[in-house]
């Protein structure tokens, strides 16, 4: 079993930039490209949110023809960029985009694996919320199958990671309940999440949360208390996670953009331990 994870296409209306310089739609062009090089395919997609960049209609029809593409299910939850309303509409026909009356969060089962998708957008704000309503669904979703090691996808992260620009906007309500439902079900095998716009990880109420690096722009990384919301065009990534009974559930970095190679790993004459040529 192997799940591709992509997150924040940002997509914008046909011939439009993102923040007046990003390309997010080729920069989404590449990274499908990209995604559908490999080999084997990855058997299910899913993407974390911030699908498009302001939730328009014309936004998620590009978001559709660039999908339709792709040959595999495809699984998404919307961030605070996203409008659900015009998602679904647009969308509808995607795979548990219409699970649920009022949010855009679902279940899916992958066979030696189950997935939930939780829809944190709180709109007007960038930090996410997970209210009652939301956090009820999932506890009553864990609990239909204790057993099977279960993949939660969200678009903000649960955990501080120490860039304070992102912490101001990751998960705020619902939080602490959100982390005792996380905590009570051992089943939950991993948390995926996006926003930050880099690859971040940390142990979360006993299990191991990720956030993907975007297949756009990535936030720069700066700690300082005054640092300013700035991004740059560091490398553009997504991740693979591989299942196995053996190994549960293995993640690795797959980047967008072609890298010279490959080369055989030849013999070096001059390694100690081996004997020179000549």
């Amino acid at each position: 079993m192997l799940i591709a994870h992509l997150t924040d296409l940002h997509i914008r209306p046909h011939g439009l930039p993102a923040y007046r310089v990003v390309e997010t739609n080729m920069l989404a062009e590449r990274a499908v490209a990209a995604l559908m090089r490999l080999d084997p395919l990855p058997d299910v997609v899913v993407i974390s949110g911030d699908l498009a960049d302001n939730g328009l209609i014309a936004e998620y029809e590009v978001l559709k023809r660039l999908l339709d593409r792709l040959t595999m299910p495809v699984w998404l939850v919307p961030g605070n960029h996203d409008r659900r309303e015009n998602l679904k509409t647009v969308l509808a026909g995607y795979p548990g985009l219409a699970q649920h009356d009022t949010f855009a969060q679902w279940t899916a089962d992958l066979g030696p694996l189950r997935m939930i998708g939780l829809d944190t957008v709180k709109p007007g704000s960038g930090a996410g919320a997970l209210c009652g309503q939301r956090l009820a669904w999932f506890a009553d979703r864990l609990a239909e199958d204790v057993a099977k090691p279960t993949v939660v996808v969200m678009h903000h992260p649960p955990f501080a990671c120490g860039v304070r620009l992102m912490d101001q906007i990751m998960l705020l309500e619902g939080a602490r309940e959100f982390a005792g439902i996380v905590r009570a079900n051992s089943q939950i095998v991993r948390i995926l999440s996006g926003h930050h716009h880099r690859p971040i990880q940390a142990l979360f109420a006993g299990t191991l949360a990720q956030i993907g690096p975007s297949i756009a722009h990535q936030v720069v990384l700066d700690f300082k208390d005054t640092a300013e919301p700035n991004f740059n065009f560091e490398p553009a990534a997504f991740h693979l996670h591989v299942w196995s009974e053996t190994a549960g559930l293995v993640s690795h970095t797959a980047y967008v953009e072609t890298a010279a190679g490959p080369y055989p790993f030849l013999p070096d004459p001059d390694y100690p331990g081996r004997a020179k040529a000549g």
